[in-house]
């Protein structure tokens, strides 16, 4: 079986109240329902966690590498901004997909550039928090196929 980590940045905690056009109105608790909903599905076993601090994402990542075949990443505004996220990725040898629910080449001039795009196996964006069930299953395919 399968272990993934799903990690999301600041704010996402506050799904469903925030700026709805852009990132919908349903909220985080429903969020992590319909992700475990598909993780078992797929019989895959994933954690799901949260932090608005980036010295935590960064812990989080380090630890994933014993522990998980797979992250998923919604680095939220640290996308733009995270040298030291970016490194810990890096170091992290195993598939990576990076997530923004909104479309961020949409949106400001400031976040159409991900620091952490170069060193990830690939990217979903704009598909509001259906990109997440899109990326359980992209890396079930990718560790599956083992490509």
């Amino acid at each position: 079986m399968s272990k993934l980590i799903i990690i999301n940045g600041p704010n996402l905690n506050l799904l469903g109240e925030r700026e709805q056009t852009q990132y919908g109105s349903k909220d985080y608790k429903y969020l992590k329902e319909i992700c475990l909903n598909k993780a078992k599905d797929l019989n895959i076993d994933i954690e799901i966690k949260q932090s608005n601090v980036e010295g935590d994402i960064v812990n989080i990542i380090q630890d994933a590498r014993k522990l998980y075949d797979g992250i998923i990443i919604n680095a939220a505004g640290y996308s733009h901004t995270s040298v030291a996220i970016r490194d810990a990725l890096s170091i992290y040898k195993k598939p990576i997909i990076e997530l923004h629910i909104s479309n961020i080449y949409k949106r400001e001039d400031f976040r159409h550039k991900s620091l952490l795009s170069a060193v990830v196996t690939g990217i979903i964006c704009g598909l509001g928090i259906n990109g997440y069930i899109l990326a359980i299953k992209s890396m079930h395919e990718i560790l599956k196929n083992e490509n």
